[in-house]
């Protein structure tokens, strides 16, 4: 039988502007990437999230599609697509600014909220956050009893208060099995503490991204880092989404405990994926072929 792995969150339009001032749509979200990333890996994945009649959705709908990512579970609506205005600097990190309100993207609710039970489900980014969408998605996780692996993936711009901000997530950490979000995501919620402080609220495993550092992870029992790849970083649009599809890829193989007993090579191949994708511009997460060869 298929392995089960649903991603729930949000697909919308990223808008990036080059150098000459021209503007690009391309189909973003965390949520969505990861899903995209996922494909990439030749694993199946179910997204669940909104997806509109409007141009931005159909662009959204063929990209997953194309891609090989189920929709059986996704809401299709006349609402409009959200959509987020991205900026790099100059180190290649997107900055974002989103329009948000009444779309399509966030109007999670229980009556088309998927029944069931999947291998492995994974939550994220401003699904998590945007309400009332965010409440009726969080009701929803927290009644599964399978394996949650969850992203904050922190958007400061559209809640800028941190100690909010860190209250809508930690209703998340308490439901999750695994938790992954970056370093700069984890300081701008709790400042110098430790990491490992986010086990207090239950799961097995927090792993954490450090950009050209490496990356993390946190059990109870240990603390375990691997290195980062040497690459000419073109942007981090899509890094820590193909690190979340390693980690998908991983508990889907070995179960949520072999994660834990396989920790060391499953972060060397996150972060080599997260590498790949680095040097291409936009999310354009490896293939498996293309990570097997790296």
């Amino acid at each position: 039988m298929e392995t089960q792995i649903w991603i729930a969150g949000e697909a919308l339009i990223d808008l990036v502007s080059n150098s000459d001032g021209e503007t690009k749509a391309i189909v973003g979200g965390g949520p969505a990437n990861t899903a995209r990333a996922m494909a990439n890996l030749g694993i199946t994945s179910f997204f669940i999230g909104g997806i509109s009649s409007d141009t931005y959705g159909t662009m959204i709908e063929d990209e997953f599609r194309r891609s090989g990512v189920r929709l059986d579970l996704a809401m299709f609506t006349n609402l409009p697509t959200a959509t987020a205005e991205v900026s790099l600097d100059s180190s290649g990190s997107a900055k974002y600014k989103f329009s948000l309100e009444d779309t399509a993207t966030f109007d999670f609710r229980l009556d088309w909220l998927a029944h069931g039970e999947p291998d492995v489900l994974y939550c994220g980014t401003l699904g998590a956050l945007i309400e009332p969408g965010a409440s009726e998605l969080f009701n929803w996780a927290r009644q599964k009893s399978t394996t949650i692996l969850f992203d904050p993936n922190v958007r400061p711009s559209v809640l800028h208060d941190s100690s909010n901000y860190r209250k809508s997530m930690e209703r998340w950490f308490r439901i999750s099995n695994v938790i992954k979000l970056s370093e700069d995501d984890f300081h701008w919620l709790y400042g110098d503490k430790q990491p490992s402080c986010l086990l207090e609220f239950g799961p097995n495993l927090v792993v954490l991204t450090r950009g050209e550092r490496g990356i993390s992870a946190f059990t109870r029992d240990v603390e375990v880092s691997v290195e980062g790849r040497e690459i000419d970083v073109i942007d981090t649009i899509g890094a820590g989404d193909i690190v979340n599809a390693i980690l998908l890829e991983s508990i889907s193989r070995y179960g949520s405990v072999g994660l834990l007993e396989n920790l060391v090579p499953v972060l060397e191949r996150a972060a080599m994926a997260a590498a790949i994708t680095c040097t291409r511009a936009g999310a354009k997460p490896p293939t498996r072929e293309e990570l097997e060869a790296f």
